[in-house]
């Protein structure tokens, strides 16, 4: 959902790219939920960590305390936030995966804005 958000709305200013640990099909719920919102969900897919390769990584957004302690050792970034989201599939409605994008939406808002105060 992060990386729906970002390309749709900060693919001006950010390569984005996404993987997890454990990468499965996107959730259904995940999926209509984006598009119930909005956000185009073409080419959606998880990835492994490994998919990223030898890119360099600026900033790298964990969104979760388990992918944190899973991927810290591999992970070579600039810079390392780690925003702790509960996992939208544990709930048991479409309301989870509503309220993970408005809520990863207003942090990635907030990010861009200190990003751009910083560098621009």
């Amino acid at each position: 959902m992060a990386e729906a958000i970002a390309c749709q709305k900060y693919n001006d200013r950010f390569n984005v790219f996404s993987v997890g640990t454990a990468p499965t099909e996107p959730d259904e719920r995940a999926i209509n939920a984006l598009q119930q919102h909005g956000f185009k969900t073409e080419g959606l897919s998880s990835k492994s960590f490994a998919a990223l390769g030898n890119t360099e990584i600026d900033y790298a957004i964990i969104l979760c305390d388990k992918a944190k302690q899973e991927c810290a050792q591999g992970l070579t970034a600039t810079h390392i936030l780690s925003w702790d989201f509960p996992d939208p599939k544990a709930g048991k409605t479409i309301k989870a995966f509503d309220t993970t994008i408005h809520e990863l939406a207003d942090r990635l808002k907030m990010f861009v804005l200190l990003y751009d105060k910083e560098f621009n």
